[in-house]
């Protein structure tokens, strides 16, 4: 693995974790969120990442990245409240909230936040280590 494959490992990180945290902040603004049907409901969403590998002569080498599957939506039940008064409840005084844990989204929230610092951090050590190099030369 090249100097250079370093930056499109921790880029395609950082754009993983970017894409993470940018789907926690869509859960947490829509966690109070409130709907007239159980369908219409907000779902908490999550992004599914795989790893890329790069084939070099038909041998496996180390993973080369992060690569976006999609995002899914959880399954977990819908809430319901009686709130008879809310101009979107059903027939029967319901409405329905999302199914975010906003604990669980500052937890991921966090977590993404320093999976995207330590990507930052190896793209600057290997500048560092590359500027190094050059500096051998002189």
């Amino acid at each position: 693995m090249s100097l250079f494959s370093i930056f499109n490992v921790a880029g395609s990180g950082m754009a993983a974790q970017s894409l993470r945290l940018n789907t926690v902040a869509s859960n947490l603004a829509n966690a109070d969120s409130v709907a007239t049907t159980p369908q219409a409901a907000y779902r908490a969403r999550e992004p599914l990442f795989a790893t890329v590998k790069n084939q070099l002569d038909g041998a496996d080498a180390p993973g080369e990245g992060v690569q976006v599957l999609g995002v899914t939506e959880s399954q977990a039940a819908i809430p319901s409240r009686y709130e008879p008064g809310n101009p979107l409840a059903d027939a029967d005084g319901y409405v329905y909230g999302s199914n975010v844990n906003p604990v669980d989204e500052l937890v991921n929230m966090i977590s993404a936040s320093r999976s995207y610092q330590n990507n930052v951090e190896v793209m600057n050590s290997t500048r560092q280590l590359m500027q190094k190099t050059l500096d051998l030369g002189k």
